[in-house]
C-alpha cells in the first residue's frame, strides 16, 4: 500500500500522526497551519503535570483528527448522550422508509448515571444513508458533529426506548434468535432479562425495574455476558465471584414454557463452572459448536469449556494467556479454530484451538488496556479492538508479514489497517453493524457515541482515493 492510505489511520503517536496529517492524500508537502506544527516530544506526556496538561493534549489530538476526517472516513456521526454508556450493540433489524434515501438502524445502549438518577436500558435509532444516497463526504459539520452532510437532519441518533434498570448497565446483549429479548449485567449479582416488546418506550421514572426474568447464581456483579448464537435461550455470564453461570431459559415462562407470571420470574443457574482464581472478565460461546464456550479473567487464564463435561472439568486452558488481566475474547465467525483475546498488557492475541501452547500472533498497537475485541461479520480476516487509550483499532490479519518500507513500519505493523481516533476518553465498547459493512458504533466514558465508517480506499486498494489537492488538508 502507498503511504497516503496508511496515513489515513487516525490516532498514531502525536509526532507520527501530525506528520501524516500534514501530508494529506496527495503526498508529503509541509502544511503551514499552526495546529499541524504543534508537536509533543516523546517524554512530554509523562512530564506534564496535572490533568489539565493531559486534557490539553487530548483536545489537540481531537482537533487534528476532526480536521482530517474527510480523508479518513466515508461517514462519521457523534452523539453526546445524557449519560455515559458502558455497552453498545447493533440490533439486526433495519428499515427503509418508502421513497427515502436513508435507512433506520437500531442500537442497544445503557446508562451509567450518578447515584441519585434513574438508570435505563436504552434503544436508539440511527439514520444512515443507503448505498445509492448522495452524500457530501468532504465536509465535517461542526454544529452537527457529522461528516457526510447527509439528509440535513438533526435527528440522526435518537434514543427511542428507555426501560428502568437497577443501577448502571454494565453490559447488554440481545438474543440472536429473538432480538426483543435483551439480557443485562448490573451492580447486583443477578442477570436481568427483558422482553423489550412488553415495556413502554417512555417509563414512569418512579416505577421499579421490572425484568421478565432474574437469573440467579452469582454472588457479585460482573461484565461477561453472552447468548448462544446456535441455540436459543442459552445464556452465559461471568462475574467478580470467579464463577461462570449458565442458564437454559427454554422452559421459562418468557420462552413460553408456562403460564403467565406476575412479576419477574426467578431462574436459578442450570450449571455453574469454577476454574478461574480471580474475576471472570468475559465469556463467549463458540460460533460453530453449540456446547463449547470460552472464558478469560484477571488470573490471566484463557479456559475452553464443554457443557457436556462434568462440573468444573476444563476442556483446555492457557494458564498465562497474557502477562496481565485478560479482559475479552472472541471466537471467529468464519474459522472454527480461530479466536482472539485482549488484555491489560495492550495486546490482542490470536489463538488456534488445536494448539493452545502458544499464540499464533500478537497484534501490537494499543498503548493501554484492551477492553473489547470482535471479529467482523463480513470478512474472515478483519477484527477490531478498543481500549483505555481512546482508540478503536481495525486489524486485517491477511496482511501479517507483508513487507513494509522503514517509513511505513514506524506507523505500526502491516496488519494494523486503521485507528479510529475520534474519542477523547476510554472506549468502553463497540459493535460491528451486520447490515452495513465497515460501519461501527463505539461508546466512551465521556458520554460520546460515535457511528463511523472508514474511507473505502483504506481497505480497498483499487478504490478511488478521492481528490488529491494538498490544500484540502487543514
Amino acid at each position: 500500500r502507498s503511504r497516503p492510505a496508511r496515513c489515513k489511520a487516525a490516532g498514531w503517536d502525536r509526532e507520527q500522526f501530525l506528520s501524516c496529517a500534514a501530508r494529506g492524500p496527495g503526498g508529503c508537502q509541509e502544511e503551514g497551519s499552526s495546529v499541524l506544527r504543534w508537536s509533543v516530544p516523546g517524554g512530554a506526556m509523562a512530564a506534564a503535570e496535572g490533568e489539565e496538561a493531559e486534557e490539553r493534549l487530548i483536545n489537540e489530538e481531537y482537533k487534528i483528527w476532526k480536521k482530517n476526517t474527510p480523508f479518513l472516513y466515508d461517514q462519521v456521526m457523534t452523539k453526546a448522550l445524557e449519560w455515559p454508556s458502558l455497552t453498545a450493540q447493533w440490533l439486526p433489524d433495519v428499515s427503509r422508509p418508502e421513497g427515502q434515501d436513508f435507512e433506520v438502524h437500531r442500537v442497544i445502549l445503557g446508562t451509567h448515571t450518578s447515584d441519585a438518577e434513574q438508570n435505563h436500558l436504552a434503544i436508539a435509532e440511527v439514520t444512515l444513508p443507503t448505498a445509492d444516497a448522495e452524500v457530501d463526504a468532504r465536509k465535517y459539520d461542526d454544529e452537527k458533529r457529522e461528516l457526510g452532510g447527509f439528509g440535513g437532519s438533526n435527528g440522526r441518533v435518537e434514543v427511542k426506548i428507555r426501560i428502568n434498570h437497577d443501577g448502571e448497565v454494565n453490559r447488554a446483549r440481545y438474543m440472536p434468535q429473538n432480538p426483543f429479548i435483551v439480557a443485562t449485567k448490573s451492580p447486583s449479582a443477578d442477570v436481568l432479562v427483558f422482553d423489550v416488546s412488553k415495556h413502554p418506550s417512555v417509563p414512569d421514572e418512579n416505577a421499579p425495574c421490572s425484568p421478565q426474568v432474574r437469573c440467579t447464581g452469582h454472588t457479585k456483579e460482573g461484565y461477561g455476558l453472552a447468548w448462544s448464537p446456535l441455540e436459543p435461550w442459552r445464556l452465559l455470564s461471568g462475574s467478580d465471584d470467579h464463577q461462570i453461570c449458565y442458564w437454559d431459559l427454554a422452559t421459562s415462562t418468557l420462552a413460553g414454557g408456562g403460564g403467565k407470571k406476575t412479576g419477574a420470574e426467578v431462574v436459578a443457574a442450570t450449571a455453574i463452572r469454577r476454574g478461574h482464581q480471580s474475576v471472570v472478565e468475559d465469556v463467549q460461546w463458540h460460533r460453530h459448536e453449540a456446547n463449547i464456550f470460552g472464558s478469560v479473567g484477571d488470573d490471566q487464564q484463557l479456559i475452553i469449556w464443554d457443557l457436556r463435561e462434568s462440573a468444573d472439568t476444563v476442556s483446555s486452558s492457557v494458564p498465562d494467556a497474557h502477562s496481565k488481566d485478560v479482559n475479552c475474547l472472541s471466537f471467529s465467525k468464519h474459522d472454527p479454530f480461530l479466536l482472539a483475546t485482549g488484555a491489560s498488557d495492550g495486546l490482542v492475541r490470536l489463538w488456534d484451538m488445536r494448539n493452545l501452547q502458544k499464540p499464533l500472533h500478537d497484534l501490537a498497537g494499543h498503548a493501554q488496556e484492551v477492553f473489547q475485541v470482535d471479529w467482523a461479520p463480513f470478512n474472515e480476516t478483519i477484527l477490531a479492538s478498543c481500549g483505555a487509550d481512546r482508540r478503536v483499532h481495525i486489524w486485517d490479519i491477511s496482511r501479517i508479514g507483508e513487507e513494509q518500507s522503514p517509513e511505513d513500519a514506524e506507523d505500526g505493523p502491516p496488519e494494523l489497517l486503521f485507528i479510529h481516533g475520534g474519542h477523547t476518553s476510554k472506549v468502553s465498547d463497540f459493535s460491528w453493524n451486520e447490515n452495513d459493512d465497515w460501519t461501527v458504533c463505539s461508546v466512551s466514558e465521556d458520554n460520546i457515541l460515535q457511528v463511523w465508517q472508514m474511507a473505502e480506499n483504506i481497505y480497498d486498494d483499487e478504490a478511488d482515493p478521492g481528490p488529491q489537492d494538498e490544500d484540502e488538508v487543514e
